[in-house]
């Protein structure tokens, strides 16, 4: 790995722009909705300059892994369409100076979150960015079809982190919020996966659809898809989300489960492929939704106490 690496090396001046691209900024943007959800949903009251920098912390630290993640997988995003323009691969940035930026930047946003805010958010920050470069990047993803749901886990983390900083402890809604996320992830990624599998298959990497084939992925999408439409709709009973959650929740959950139905149910072809794509944009707003309409409760709710 370190001698394919190395041709990455030998590049021009990066700009501004090619260290922000390598945070990989619409995953953060995720990352940092989440984990402000948790923040905003935990019982308890943190000064609004001490959520500032739990935010700031937890952000930073979403891209440190991402740029990581870069670094480690610059062979193969070289030869994937959909990762050929990242800043490494296109040339724009050495495999040196990501790993040192991640590395950085990492250690920064553990000992902020610590220093400043608590040192159980900034451990659960420290995991997960230990378990994306990992036990993720390192490991699963080139050894096993599962390395999406296992290593979904990392993406899981944030709302739990936000909770943490503000309560200094872990509940059973802020677990209820993780377990949301890691279901969530694999008929997401594998709705994506589906459309790109013969670019992961020529790199090597074994994602379900390579390993076990399009039928198989499409009935886990619709498996995983089962479990997590009524674990969506659990906050209702913890108190966690109210009547708005609850009408949200159900409605979105009963599109989310058409659409991995249809999933399943398509030829292969190019009605497939527009399954795959409705569901895999439909999957970024339905949780992007949910964790709004928590969000938008306690918010209500605080301002009317």
């Amino acid at each position: 790995m370190t001698e394919i690496r190395s041709e990455f090396d030998d590049v021009a001046e990066p700009g501004f722009g090619d260290f922000v691209q390598l945070l990989k900024p619409r995953v953060m943007s995720l990352v940092v909705f989440t984990a402000l959800t948790g923040l905003v949903a935990a019982p308890g009251h943190l000064h609004p300059f001490l959520g500032a920098f739990a935010i700031i912390a937890i952000a930073i630290g979403a891209g440190a892994s991402g740029a990581l993640n870069m670094w480690w997988d610059a062979d193969i995003d070289a030869q994937m369409t959909r990762t050929q323009s990242r800043p490494i691969p296109a040339g724009r940035i050495t495999a040196g100076e990501a790993q040192t930026f991640g590395m950085v930047l990492s250690i920064g946003s553990v000992l902020t979150l610590g220093i400043i805010v608590n040192w159980l958010a900034a451990g659960l920050l420290a995991l997960t960015i230990a378990f994306y470069v990992v036990v993720y990047t390192m490991w699963l993803k080139r050894t096993t079809p599962q390395n999406i749901v296992i290593g979904g886990a990392a993406g899981a983390f944030p709302p739990m982190i936000g909770w943490a900083a503000v309560t200094g402890s872990v509940s059973f809604d802020s677990i209820l919020l993780f377990l949301i996320i890691f279901m969530w992830t694999p008929p997401h990624f594998w709705a994506l996966a589906l459309l790109k599998s013969k670019d992961y298959e020529r790199v090597g990497v074994p994602m379900l659809p390579v390993v076990a084939g399009a039928a198989e992925t499409k009935r886990q999408i619709v498996i995983y898809s089962a479990i997590l439409v009524p674990l969506a709709v659990a906050p209702v009973l913890t108190g966690l989300g109210g009547i708005a959650y609850a009408i949200a929740s159900t409605t979105l959950g009963a599109v989310f489960m058409a659409l991995a139905i249809k999933i399943r149910r398509a030829p292969e072809g190019e009605t497939s492929d527009k399954a795959c794509r409705q569901l895999f944009g439909f999957s970024i707003f339905y949780l992007f939704a949910l964790f709004a309409v928590i969000l938008a409760e306690k918010l209500v709710a605080r301002v009317l106490a």
